[in-house]
């Protein structure tokens, strides 16, 4: 069967040969036409290829080329924290004291009760003896003599007065705003007052000053003159 069928084409290509023979020697009207109509296409097609292939390359020298370059990053180092409390102590500035304004005190007045101190008890005399060589009793006896002698100049010539009234011994409390200056606190002060404690001494203050008038020219750091028995 294979044999019939190769038989059979190899009859149709016999009964339709070409013969070279057959083709035109010479060209006429029509011919020329058709080979004008084929140049003319050719030439357009070669001129749209040209048109193409220019605007591809005027659109390749516009548009620029990115140049994408991979840069590494180095990674961030790890950062520690640390979290430190600081214990800021709070200094509170107290304000400024006022300033003091100092009295000049004039001396006349403590020489002349020295004057009066060894004039009623002579004062002087027993505290720049030397005691050293005396015995107890007798210290105890001149002791009697200088302490009858200053009660007495010191009742005559000034007033005095208990700061506090309360026993010596018993429990006091001083109140916020206290005058400090009558009251001196001792032991353990801690904290603002109210203040209790134990009245250890009742404290002194002058009530009045009766010191005589001096002459003027007296000179007052004479406390004791000179004795010369004629």
């Amino acid at each position: 069967m294979v044999l019939n069928i190769v038989y059979f084409k190899f009859k149709i290509m016999n009964n339709y040969s070409i013969d070279l023979s057959s083709m035109p020697t010479t060209f006429d009207l029509w011919h020329v036409s058709l080979l004008a109509v084929v140049l003319v296409l050719a030439l357009i097609l070669i001129i749209v290829l040209l048109t193409m292939v220019i605007g591809m390359a005027r659109r390749a020298k516009q548009v620029p080329v990115e140049v994408v370059k991979t840069v590494e990053v180095p990674s961030e180092p790890e950062i520690k924290v640390v979290e430190k409390i600081v214990e800021v102590e709070k200094i509170v500035q107290a304000p400024a004291p006022e300033p003091i304004v100092l009295k000049e005190s004039t001396p006349d007045a403590a020489l002349q009760l020295l004057g009066l101190l060894q004039k009623e008890a002579r004062f002087i005399d027993f505290i720049k003896e030397d005691v050293s060589a005396y015995g107890d009793a007798d210290i105890g006896i001149a002791a009697r003599v200088v302490h009858e002698g200053c009660n007495k100049a010191i009742n005559e010539y000034f007033t005095l007065e208990t700061v506090r009234t309360d026993q010596e011994g018993s429990k006091v409390t001083l109140a916020k705003g206290f005058n400090a200056s009558e009251v001196r606190l001792t032991g353990n002060i801690v904290g603002k007052a109210p203040f209790t404690g134990t009245l250890i001494h009742k404290g002194w203050k002058v009530s009045n000053i009766r010191l005589p008038k001096l002459t003027e020219g007296h000179d007052a750091s004479i406390v004791a003159a000179a004795e010369v028995e004629l």
